[in-house]
């Protein structure tokens, strides 16, 4: 793998994202696992992945990643978030309501699709993804509401399921489940086309291999 490849920092605190960086990986990505703020610092882009959307909230307080964070979401970078990643992202939470960083203008729904028994993998209907492509939802949260220059590029029977605003890429379910998902694929033409301004100093952590 080329060791000046963009480094895309995969947040690591809880959930599936070991699923993620191998992913990218194989996307012919650099990853790194996102645990505190100093490994935030060089990245290209980043990657929220699904989990627990609320234990992720309590671990991004303890670790001090809240604010940090944050601050790379709105920098600019490309970001792709799946399941609860997308819900940490959405302007409105529902099911509860829950604290979030509101960047994305869209409303979702917590379990939106129901729990465990309701998960499964369905066809997905787009214009910009190929023909058969499919999506893993596990307790995936359902997008309610779409608010002005947020695409939607994928739908679930008639539900979006796949939206992008600028950098911004998030999916209800979850692509990094299935090899070279075109989603996946998107996201990595979407870091290389930002270019490599973000590598890391001290080189690629936790993945260029």
């Amino acid at each position: 793998m080329d060791a000046s490849a963009p480094i895309v920092g995969v947040l690591a605190l809880q959930g599936d994202f070991e699923d993620h960086a191998e992913s990218l990986r194989r996307q012919g990505l650099c990853t790194r696992e996102v645990r505190s703020a100093r490994d935030l610092v060089g990245i290209a882009a980043i990657v929220l992945p699904g989990g627990e959307s609320t234990t992720m909230l309590k671990l991004l307080d303890v670790e001090g990643l809240w604010a940090p964070l944050g601050r790379a979401l709105q920098s600019g970078m490309p970001v792709m978030a799946t399941c609860a990643g997308l819900i940490l992202l959405a302007q409105h939470v529902e099911n509860p309501s829950q604290r979030s960083y509101g960047i994305l203008p869209v409303t979702v729904v917590r379990n939106g699709y129901g729990r465990q028994l309701h998960s499964g993998t369905f066809a997905l209907r787009s214009d910009v993804l190929p023909k058969g492509t499919t999506g893993t939802f596990i307790r995936a949260p359902k997008i309610t509401r779409v608010g002005p220059g947020c695409e939607v590029l994928a739908w679930r029977d008639g539900d979006p399921v796949l939206v992008q605003q600028g950098n911004v890429l998030a999916a209800c379910f979850h692509p990094e489940l299935e090899e070279r998902h075109p989603v996946t694929e998107r996201f990595a033409a979407m870091v290389r086309a930002n270019g490599a301004g973000g590598t890391a100093m001290g080189g690629c952590v936790g993945g260029c291999g």
